[in-house]
């Protein structure tokens, strides 16, 4: 829900504080902000240089999260417990979020995304988590030091703001893929490959801004069936470059590796 968000976000235009008035946020200054009936708030203050996930990807990614697979994933973030704000930049469906927060019962979940298709899910996510639509890149419409958690799962990172908004005791969890994530599929199919210097490009993202404090490796094999494996390759960027006639037919081994890195804020 949108309400238990409201005190740390701030309006796109002016920067001052936000309240509610039915479908409707608006600040001191008379900006007034739509919400969308499935729930999430338009704070993106003008027109986006792009849309994000189509519905297609996301009811992908939704089943595809829904069934477990990535959830050795969830759990090792949630272990990271607080009662403070966690921020999801690039929620999606908040799968993510939700589980983070069932481990941190008094926690403020607060999603943000560029595609509406995602939003109305992450809207409905969990209880305690709000949803927004607005660009990662640019000024996030989040007060100073409000957030105890931010979560950036395979997305943008924008080291500026992340850290103008973490708390000087905040805690930021990045996850990327590792080498060997997908390698499977990325051989058979022609896939997008990882980048060999993604720890590189992670951390000059970060700047000078962020320490690393702990850096942990996740490497699963799943079993998956054709069905699967086809929502698993439709759920990633891969699904806009892949012919549906290349598609697996029958079940397939996937390696999964990802990098669960926690930074504190300098």
């Amino acid at each position: 829900m949108i309400d238990g968000a409201i005190p740390f976000l701030r309006c796109p235009v002016c920067r001052d504080t936000l309240t509610r008035r039915e479908r409707t946020l608006r600040c001191p200054a008379g900006h007034s902000f739509d919400m969308a009936r499935q729930g999430y708030a338009d704070l993106s203050a003008g027109r986006l240089p792009h849309t994000g996930d189509s519905a297609e990807m996301v009811a992908d990614r939704a089943a595809f999260l829904g069934a477990g697979h990535y959830g050795f994933i969830a759990a090792a973030l949630a272990g990271h417990r607080t009662d403070g704000l966690v921020l999801d930049a690039g929620t999606g469906t908040g799968d993510y979020l939700a589980h983070f927060l069932d481990g941190s019962p008094e926690a403020i979940g607060l999603g943000l995304d560029v595609s509406k298709p995602a939003l109305r899910r992450a809207a409905r996510a969990h209880p305690r988590a709000a949803a927004v639509l607005t660009d990662l890149w640019r000024p996030l419409p989040v007060a100073d030091a409000a957030v105890s958690v931010i979560l950036d799962v395979f997305a943008p990172r924008n080291g500026p703001e992340f850290h103008r908004v973490l708390r000087p005791d905040g805690l930021l969890l990045v996850v990327t893929p590792a080498a060997g994530h997908l390698a499977e599929l990325i051989t058979a199919h022609g896939l997008l490959q990882v980048d060999p210097d993604k720890a590189a490009r992670v951390s000059e993202s970060l700047g000078e801004r962020f320490a690393p404090v702990s850096a942990d490796r996740h490497r699963r094999e799943l079993r998956l069936t054709a069905a699967e494996a086809r929502t698993l390759i439709g759920m990633t960027p891969s699904a806009r470059h892949v012919p549906v006639d290349g598609l697996p037919t029958g079940d397939v081994t996937v390696t999964v590796a990802v990098d669960v890195t926690a930074y504190r804020p300098l």
